[in-house]
This record gives structure tokens, sequence and C-alpha cells, in this order.
């Protein structure tokens, strides 16, 4: 599915009462998710910028790319990363960018775990032919690291949320963007 039929699914979850909704999203907590995310997403829309490196190295793509994400609506990574990795696409023709849900078909998640786990967001970015070119994610480095230390402290779930929402509105999609510079400049 392509970012605008992505919304329109979530969109859809979201008109729709808890009562009505198939699962996860029959769960009260999973449906809050969703509706925070689709805050948290439409808000980097508005305010996120993307850094004039990033938008270098994405502007000297000279080779056609298919990105693939494979995400969940409920998923808080997602909703912080996904607007940069859609904002980057519509800077040059050669890119092609759909979406995929981690627990629907085709499951492509399988082929692309992190430490024996479905962690979405991934991006893929594929040459013309299919290969591989890069795969990134769930989330950036140090707000990996951060996870780590609190699942290390057996921090409760509260808590792990709130400090990793506030990790990534301080750092506005920089470290994202640096990441994904890095690995643009290592592989094209």
């Amino acid at each position: 599915m392509n970012f605008q039929e992505y919304s329109s699914y979530f969109k859809h979850i979201l008109s729709k009462d808890i009562t009505q909704q198939a699962p996860p999203y029959n769960n009260d907590d999973y449906f809050s998710y969703t509706r925070l995310n689709w805050s948290r997403m439409n808000r980097w829309f508005k305010k996120g910028e993307l850094s004039d490196e990033m938008l270098d190295v994405v502007h000297d793509i000279n080779k056609p790319q298919r990105w693939i994400v494979i995400t969940e609506p409920w998923c808080g990574d997602a909703a912080h990363n996904i607007p940069f990795i859609e904002m980057l696409s519509w800077e040059n023709p050669m890119i092609s960018i759909s979406y995929e849900l981690r627990d629907s078909p085709p499951f492509r998640i399988e082929q692309y775990l992190t430490n024996n786990t479905k962690s979405v967001p991934k991006l893929i970015i594929q040459d013309a032919a299919g290969k591989d070119l890069l795969v990134w994610g769930p989330r950036p480095r140090d707000c990996q690291k951060l996870y780590n230390i609190l699942k290390k402290e057996e921090a409760t779930f509260d808590k792990v949320k709130v400090e990793i929402q506030n990790w990534y509105n301080a750092n506005k999609g920089v470290d994202l963007q640096n990441e994904l510079t890095t690995l643009f400049l290592q592989k094209f």
C-alpha cells in the first residue's frame, strides 16, 4: 500500500468504536496507542525538518530504489520515524515507497527480525532488481540504547513508554537522519 492507503487504514481504525475493532485494536491500550500515534505522526509531518545533509544524499540517488516500510499503526516508534522516511521519499522520483503491515500478509517481517523479534518499523531499501541495499530499524541507535537500559533495569512499561517518547520529542528526527545519511554514504 502507498502512504495514502496506510493513512486511510489508520483513520479507519480510529473511526470505529473499540467494540467494533478486530484484535489488537479491540484492546483499550492498543486503541489508545493508535490514537496517540496518529497525532504524533501528523505532528512530525507538520513540524519535522529534513537536514540539508540528508537531502543532499537523497537528491544524489540516481538509480531506481524501492523503499519498503514494515509497520503497524499501534507502533510508537513508527509514529516518530515514518514521517521522516516518507518525506525523504518525496524528494527524489527515483524512490518508490510502499507500506506493509507487520501482522498481515506477506509477513515480510519474518525475513527482517531484530534479535529474533518482529520489531517495527523496518525500512528496507532495494534496487530495481529487488536486491536489498540497506535495512534500517526499528529505532535510532541512541534510542535503542535507552530502551536496552530501561529493559535491563526492568522499568515498567509506562516508564519505558514515557522515556522513549521524551527521547523522540527532544531528538526531532536528527538521529534517524544522521544514521540514514551515514548508511546511504556507505552503501550508495
